[in-house]
């Protein structure tokens, strides 16, 4: 089989799941593709544009198309929605926020970024509220998809943590993660619920949402 970059970034997304982006070397690559690393360089110069190809891979897996939302639809539901893609992208494998957050010249990114600024433009939203707006929904999926990414505390980092001390020494915390989370509620309603602090405020100072 002939190698071509299409090839190549599918194998690379394949070591992603398989071994997480630490894993991902020019050598296993090499080895999965069956040829020397050398060769690789032809089609990427670094493993940073390797990244970035893997970055548009996964965006692509969820955005294949970058549609505004219809004329009725209010903007602040549709960029909360389009914030949730993101984040099911991010999470349908591993690292793939780290690989997001690095890859800093995403031509996908920079087009969601692009379709979701001119989208609230659109609805009357003045330039610099839009992108002062887009840019920290952005970057708190981001973000959220890194902290979930991370995983929970092993039991070697929690032996010898005094979880009692912990709890008296920050009560209103232990309240507030009690109280929100009842029986049925999950981090995915935390997920929209911080989005909806988030764009509701700038929303309400922006006049009509629709």
């Amino acid at each position: 089989m002939a190698l071509d970059k299409r090839r190549i970034v599918t194998e690379a997304v394949a070591l992603l799941d398989a071994e997480g982006l630490d894993g991902v070397t020019t050598r296993k690559l090499a080895a999965r593709l069956g040829v020397q690393s050398p060769t690789l360089y032809w089609h990427f110069p670094n493993k940073a544009a390797l990244v970035t190809a893997i970055a548009e891979a996964i965006l692509g897996q969820q955005f294949p198309e970058l549609e505004p939302p219809a004329p009725e639809e209010p903007w602040h539901e549709w960029l909360i929605g389009l914030a949730g893609r993101l984040r099911r992208a991010l999470l349908a494998h591993p690292d793939g926020a780290r690989i997001i957050a690095v890859s800093q010249l995403s031509l996908k990114m920079a087009a969601i970024s692009e379709l979701a600024m001119s989208t609230l433009v659109g609805r009357g939203i003045a330039l610099r509220q839009a992108r002062l707006i887009v840019l920290t929904v952005l970057r708190f999926t981001v973000g959220y998809v890194l902290e979930e990414q991370a995983g929970r505390p092993d039991a070697d980092a929690l032996d010898g943590f005094d979880m009692a001390a912990y709890a008296a020494a920050h009560p209103t915390v232990m309240a507030g993660v009690t109280e929100y989370f009842q029986p049925g509620r999950t981090v995915d309603d935390l997920f929209r619920d911080c989005l909806e602090q988030i764009i509701h405020g700038p929303a309400a100072q922006s006049g009509p949402t629709s």
